[in-house]
């Protein structure tokens, strides 16, 4: 169960899947909710709550759920080997694609053109929406962490050690950039101009590229791991994770985070887990281990914190907002889903 406190969080619906939420995905239009169990099982749900769909998922586990910008199919990804395109009207599979390797963690659809891209193993791969194999990455220097579409082009940026390699898939594959970094990077985030990709690492950093120049620059000083990136709608501000605190640096001016100090914002007292910039506005929120599900107004420098919710006893494990901002989705570890209003 869960509580609500006196915030910007107003009550909405609660709904739940099988056991640890592990994905959750609000379709284009808002009208939608995928949201996906560790176990396989992948619910969809109306925005009020009703049930939609109830998909087979992946056996041995779902790991990643992802809208095509259409709203007509979902994807999903797991431990099969898969990558499975579901008909979203009818709650049909349409296409179920090998991903080359057992485990398959991240998907990524091109925003504007025909193309989905996958991670499993060492190598990425992209499809078109007929299911055509367009293109294999060449097999990366260890497994690949994440992935991530370069705004305004067709370039993939393919996340693993030693190395973020960019791909331009409109031309054949062809290698757009390589940012070369002696590291084991877990998660990355383009800045909304793609002027920018950041990258959460092991060693409990953040890296930064400046992608048309190849500058860089890496801010320590996490207690841990950083798995947790979002940039605002701006691309001046990125909010990450890496410990009980969500840190928000400033990105803005020539020399962009260079030697300035983040603004730290605080709420969880365990370490976050996921956090999430509104669509267009200018709020952020962070879930965590402890339950707690915080949000923030970081431009209110003397009262940033605006909003609290708990989740009893169960780690608060994902958390997706709604395409017009006014509905934050938060999973819970049993299985609970919150869907919250943002007043």
């Amino acid at each position: 169960m869960a509580r609500q406190s006196d915030n910007r969080f107003r009550p909405g619906w609660t709904a739940s899947v099988p056991d640890h939420v592990v994905a959750l995905a609000w379709s284009p239009d808002g009208n939608f909710l995928a949201v996906a169990a560790v176990s396989g099982p992948v619910a969809v749900f109306f925005d009020d709550g009703k049930p939609f769909h109830q998909l087979a998922g992946h056996s041995f586990g779902t790991a990643a759920v992802a809208w095509h910008p259409s709203g007509a199919f979902l994807a999903t990804a797991g431990q099969d080997g898969k990558v499975r395109l579901w008909d979203a009207a009818v709650g049909v599979e349409v296409h179920a694609l090998d991903a080359g390797a057992e485990w398959v963690e991240k998907l990524a659809w091109h925003p504007s053109e025909p193309l989905l891209a996958a991670a499993a193993g060492k190598t990425a791969r992209v499809w078109d929406l007929g299911g055509n194999l367009l293109f294999t990455t060449p097999p990366q220097a260890g497994t690949v962490t994440d992935i991530g579409w370069r705004p305004g082009t067709t370039q993939l940026a393919v996340l693993g050690y030693g190395a973020a390699n960019v791909y331009d898939v409109a031309a054949g594959g062809a290698v757009a950039h390589v940012f070369a970094w002696k590291g084991s990077p877990l998660a990355l985030a383009w800045s909304p101009d793609g002027k920018v990709l950041a990258h959460g690492n092991q060693d409990a950093t953040v890296h930064f590229w400046y992608a048309d120049s190849g500058r860089d620059l890496q801010m320590w000083g996490y207690p841990s791991k950083v798995r947790e990136l979002a940039w605002d709608p701006t691309g001046r501000f990125l909010a990450t994770g890496g410990g009980p605190l969500v840190c928000v640096w400033d990105c803005g001016g020539p020399k962009g985070p260079e030697g300035s100090k983040p603004q730290m914002l605080e709420g969880p007292e365990d370490m976050v887990t996921a956090v999430a910039y509104q669509q267009r506005g200018y709020l952020v929120a962070a879930t965590a281990r402890d339950g707690r599900v915080v949000l923030w107004q970081p431009a209110n420098k003397k009262a940033p914190k605006v909003g609290e919710y708990r989740f009893k006893d169960i780690e608060a494990t994902a958390l997706a907002w709604s395409p017009d901002d006014k509905l934050l989705a938060v999973g819970g570890g049993d299985g609970t889903v919150a869907v919250l209003r943002v007043g």
